[in-house]
C-alpha cells in the first residue's frame, strides 16, 4: 500500500494530500530511510513522522483499503512519541 494512502486510512494524517506534502518535505522515514508518498508500506515496517515539535514512531500492524474511525488505531502500534525542543540537541 502507498505511504500516503496508509497515513490517511490509519488517520495518522487526516488528508492524503497533506500526507503527500509531509512526505515530499522529507519528514517521514520507513525503517530509517526517507520515504516518498509513493513508497510501499508493509506490515512490520517502522514509520517515523515528524509533526512540527513532535516525532512519532509507529509499527505497521495491519493494512486495509478502508477502515472505520474507531478501528483506525488498530492498523499501527505506537513505539515512541518524542517532543522536539527547538534549538536544543538531545
Amino acid at each position: 500500500m502507498r505511504l500516503d494512502k496508509f497515513l490517511k486510512v490509519s488517520r495518522l494524517i487526516k488528508r492524503r494530500t497533506l500526507a503527500k506534502e509531509v512526505a515530499d518535505q522529507g519528514r517521514i522515514t520507513i525503517n530509517g530511510a526517507v520515504a516518498k508518498a509513493s513508497s510501499t508500506v508493509r506490515v512490520g515496517d517502522e514509520l517515523t513522522i515528524q509533526f512540527g515539535q513532535k516525532k512519532l514512531t509507529v509499527k505497521v500492524t495491519d493494512l486495509k483499503e478502508t477502515t472505520k474511525k474507531e478501528e483506525a488505531a488498530n492498523l499501527y502500534e505506537v513505539i515512541r512519541e518524542e517532543r522536539i525542543d527547538a534549538g536544543t540537541e538531545e
